[in-house]
């Protein structure tokens, strides 16, 4: 093994879609780039095209928009997960997301051009990439059927559930916008959740 031991955890977080080679993982390892990155940090420009996945190592991220002049939450990504605009990423085109920071962390980068041609050289890794793409469908469809028919007491308990640490972590503020409620309907639904 001749990449850093430290993508160990991506290599088993990534063992849920596709256990790869080790020539595939060295290949994909060989494009990776590691940075470490102050909280508040801008990964993605709104309106501009996202030419990275992200993958967190260490760290929380959000992604955005502006609606009617607001800041609205539109995903939260913790250790272990990836971060990016997967329209913008596939299509070239710029999107309205951006994605930042909300902690100091440790991420990943898988530049577009570099997957692109691992795709045209590995089967293992095209396939790593359909199903990553798969995946951030899934889950997009997912978000948007809790976002129109889960109340939001559900929504709050699925993210309990689901991701305590981003209750402990994340901003009031972001965390209501994430759910789609005010905050003080978020500190309701917390009153009713505290023992």
């Amino acid at each position: 093994m001749s990449y850093d031991p430290a993508l160990n955890d991506f290599f088993e977080t990534i063992k849920s879609f596709i256990t790869l080679s080790a020539d595939s993982r060295e290949a994909l390892a060989s494009v990776m780039k590691r940075s470490e990155l102050p909280k508040g940090t801008v990964l993605v420009n709104p309106g501009s095209i996202c030419k990275y996945i992200y993958y967190i190592e260490k760290g929380l991220t959000r992604t955005w928009y502006v609606k009617d002049g607001k800041d609205v939450t539109d995903w939260i990504s913790v250790e272990r997960t990836f971060a990016t605009s997967i329209v913008s990423f596939v299509t070239g085109q710029p999107d309205i997301r951006g994605i930042e920071l909300l902690e100091p962390a440790i991420i990943w980068a898988i530049g577009h051009d570099d997957i692109q041609r691992l795709y045209d050289s590995s089967h293992e890794i095209e396939r790593f990439g359909r199903l990553l793409v798969s995946l951030g469908l899934v889950q997009m469809q997912q978000r948007f059927d809790e976002l129109h028919f889960a109340t939001a007491r559900d929504r709050y308990r699925r993210l309990m559930e689901q991701h305590p640490g981003i209750i402990q972590r994340a901003p009031l503020g972001i965390i209501a916008s994430y759910l789609g409620i005010t905050q003080e309907t978020l500190s309701r639904i917390r009153a009713d959740f505290s023992f």
